[in-house]
């Protein structure tokens, strides 16, 4: 068993500027989670405190809150602090419940899938 010896510390001291900020963390998976970061480790793991994963379908959006969320460093794409100031999202935008966002997702996933099927049969089609 070996120890994080003082060269270890450096692969995670630029997440000491964001503890304690708001945070959007972009994961391998494509979900996005907001919150306020509490702690981290030389791995990259992280606390969230205060998560919400916010789901954007087309022009809806909704905010599911998670609570306090470990995140496993191998799964971050991207983390960046978010400006308390600004406006998160453009106005056009408009905020609907979890149910109907998860009802978004689902037409837009079976859209996608007939797509997907409709393009294979033209494939099949398409004799050079």
């Amino acid at each position: 068993m070996s120890w994080a010896g003082p060269e270890d510390v450096y692969l995670s001291t630029s997440l000491a500027s964001y503890l304690d900020k708001k945070l959007l963390v972009l994961l391998r998976d494509g979900r996005k989670l907001l919150g306020t970061l509490r702690s981290f480790d030389q791995f990259a793991n992280a606390v969230l405190e205060g998560a919400c994963e916010r789901v954007i379908v087309g022009e809806l959006y909704c905010d599911i809150p998670l609570g306090l969320y470990v995140i496993r460093g191998e799964n971050v794409v991207l983390i960046g602090e978010l400006d308390l100031d600004k406006e998160e999202l453009p106005p056009h935008m408009t905020r609907v419940s979890t149910a109907e966002i998860k009802r978004a997702q689902k037409a837009d996933r079976e859209a996608s899938e007939l797509k997907g099927t409709m393009k294979k049969r033209m494939d099949f089609l398409d004799m050079d």
